[in-house]
């Protein structure tokens, strides 16, 4: 079975459908998570402010966390085929700053954060 390639608009896509019913009243905080592809050198950030939800192709320079992940393992994360907590601790995710907001994260896509 061939891997499947991924691209960081396909990730977007994905989690962006993902995330379409989100509703800012349930989530009380603010959130600034950027991920680093590195299999694609490429990064994107999940903000959540004020109730509403962005999911931008952008660094984000005053994030709270940085995941650096590939991009193989992020979509296994958000759709629940990896934990992040597995991932992280078998070295496959390694993270900058705040591993609350990335496990907050995960759990916005539906991911498993156990």
């Amino acid at each position: 079975m061939a891997a499947v390639k991924h691209t960081l608009e396909s990730i977007l896509e994905e989690i962006k459908g993902k995330t379409a019913g989100f509703n800012g009243a349930d989530y009380h905080g603010f959130l600034a998570v950027q991920v680093t592809l590195k299999d694609l050198g490429k990064v994107f950030y999940v903000e959540v402010k004020d109730g509403k939800l962005a999911i931008e192709p952008h660094e984000y320079n005053d994030r709270q966390a940085n995941m650096i992940i590939s991009s193989g393992d992020f979509v296994k994360m958000i759709n629940g085929k990896a934990s992040s907590v597995t991932l992280f601790l078998t070295g496959k995710l390694k993270i900058d700053g705040n591993i609350e907001k990335c496990k907050e994260m995960s759990a916005l896509f539906g991911g498993k954060v156990e």
